[in-house]
């Protein structure tokens, strides 16, 4: 699209609004599932699957919804979303089975489609040149992660937990109504590029899609994982209240969310691929220091022993999440930016795929944190596992990055016949 349409900001600001309030219900189980697992008596893995559950269905529906919406209005089917994912939430009241908190959770996790009809709507409104701004500004919508860690606390104090699914539902249903009365429907002069569905599938062939569906699993993956793991650590490792521990993970998700519209500037003006390459550096460090398990070293000296007691306390444990969320809400932008420079005219489908792999992420990787502690016996397992992740994400891009100054070579060699005898 060559020019912003007009009431295009409304559309921002309303879909904005619309993904936070669906955020909100995605990661719900990031705070409930610590009532659960006192309530259940869960072990590491139960609660890693227990986390999963939204996630996992929310990410794999981003595929089909990603590819219907370049047929169906974007806008229609978001309706539709809000719409279904309110009975689930009325129904937490009545469920008291481990089993019971799975299945719910999974039809839950249908807010977390609203990412993948967001983009489609939001990108439709918007000139080229200011697609990395008006998707990181959305993108910020994570930050209705905020409204389940303010809200929950407060209304654990005078509620039921298990109410609060209730109360979701009538919040979500407000949000349902100022989207139908205020967000915009696209102009009937906007062209619409609608190819066979076969060939909306095509760039999945490619690795480059992959590639980026890789990065999106650790720089947004990463992110909802630490979301449902962070406020068990911060009791577990440091013998924080519940209050505290959700008050912590409140300010990871804030800065993290919140900085995502400037990651969009950035790609806008410099490039997401580059964006994304400091981004994966900064977290690598960070992560490394968080790998390291507390340690007691004994130094035999002449004479006498030397204790030295190793271990990264909870203010500099607080600086470093804070440090990789905000790199991670820097890299969420810019990856959507690189996205929508290959692929304009398919962020549906496109988009979709890498949403969807990004959310697994979010599913796979709190099952991987519960393995590795059931496992090494450590809490800092969960961040060898993300250290892991973002070593195999950097060797890619690295290579990837060679391949194509290598292609550049070539063509510019090519273009100045450099090859003709």
């Amino acid at each position: 699209m060559e020019a912003t349409l007009p009431k295009a900001w409304r559309a921002l600001a309303i879909a904005t609004l619309a993904f936070a309030a669906n955020f909100s219900v995605w990661i719900l189980y990031a705070v409930l599932a610590i009532h659960i697992q006192e309530q259940l008596q869960l072990s590491g893995i139960e609660l890693g699957l227990l986390l999963s559950a939204p996630i996992v269905s929310g990410a794999l529906l981003r595929i089909p919804v990603g590819i219907i919406s370049e047929y169906i209005d974007a806008r229609k089917l978001w309706i539709w979303q809000m719409l279904l994912t309110i009975p689930g939430l009325l129904l937490l009241p009545f469920i008291e089975t481990y089993s019971g908190f799975l299945w719910v959770g999974l039809w839950i996790g249908i807010s977390g489609i609203s990412f993948t009809l967001g983009v489609r709507y939001v990108t439709d409104w918007f000139s080229r040149n200011q697609q990395g701004l008006a998707l990181g500004i959305f993108g910020a919508g994570n930050a209705g992660a905020a409204i389940s860690f303010v809200l929950l606390p407060l209304l654990v104090n005078w509620l039921d937990w298990q109410w609060t699914g209730p109360f979701y539902a009538a919040g979500l249903l407000l949000m349902l109504l100022i989207f139908v009365g205020w967000a915009p429907k696209i102009p009937s002069y906007v062209p619409r590029y609608q190819p066979a569905w076969r060939k909306q599938l095509e760039p999945l062939k490619e690795a480059r899609v992959w590639r980026f569906s890789l990065y999106y699993y650790f720089v947004f993956g990463s992110f909802v994982a630490l979301i449902l793991w962070l406020p068990s650590y911060y009791m577990k490792a440091y013998d924080l209240s519940f209050n505290q521990a959700v008050a912590f993970t409140l300010f990871f998700v804030t800065t993290s969310s919140m900085v995502r519209a400037l990651g969009g500037w950035l790609a806008d003006r410099y490039g997401g691929q580059l964006v994304n390459w400091s981004v994966f550096w900064v977290c690598l460090v960070c992560l490394f220091f968080l790998s390291y398990p507390p340690t007691t070293m004994t130094i035999h000296g002449l004479e006498r022993d030397v204790v030295l007691n190793i271990e990264i306390n909870v203010w500099l444990f607080t600086v470093l999440i804070f440090v990789i969320g905000i790199a991670q809400g820097l890299g969420r932008a810019s990856v959507y930016k690189v996205i929508h420079n290959h692929y304009p005219n398919q962020m549906g489908s496109v988009g979709g795929m890498v949403a969807a792999l990004g959310g697994l992420g979010g599913c796979t990787l709190p099952i991987l944190f519960g393995l590795a502690q059931d496992l090494l016996g450590i809490s800092s397992g969960a961040f060898m596992v993300l250290y892991a992740v973002l070593a195999i994400c950097m060797t890619v891009m690295f290579f990837a990055m060679r391949a194509e100054r290598y292609q550049c070579e070539l063509t510019a060699a090519a273009a100045n016949d450099f090859y003709q005898e």
